[in-house]
């Protein structure tokens, strides 16, 4: 049930949105960089509007979000329960569950960071 309401919501968001994208272009443009603003992603000199801003909306765009709601469902933690099995990259790109790094009983400690 909970995959259909986000299959719902997903497909109406992305319907919406490329109907902005084609009757009103120039807010739609305005919108979308706000949020590129809010992520820092307008940062990047080299990451202009025009290489991603006309992916959002698209297809590809629909099938992702979707992949990524659906992939969170099964990510939920909750206090006094096991850790969930989150699958992550290692840097040298393999994809691998995260309590592959447990060692004997030793806690696991994760460090997040970024680069800009």
């Amino acid at each position: 049930l909970q995959k259909i309401l986000i299959l719902l919501h997903v497909t109406l968001s992305v319907v919406v949105g490329k109907t902005l994208m084609i009757l009103f272009p120039n807010a739609t443009k305005r919108y979308i960089l706000k949020l590129g603003a809010k992520s820092r992603m307008n940062e990047n000199p080299k990451f202009s509007y025009e290489n991603w801003g006309p992916t959002f909306f698209s297809f590809k765009y629909l099938l992702f979000v979707l992949k990524v709601k659906w992939k969170r469902l099964e990510d939920e933690a909750y206090e006094g329960h096991p850790a969930p099995n989150t699958p992550v990259v290692t840097l040298s790109g393999e994809v691998c569950p995260l309590l592959d790094f447990m060692k004997d009983n030793r806690p696991l400690i994760l460090n997040f960071g970024s680069c800009t």
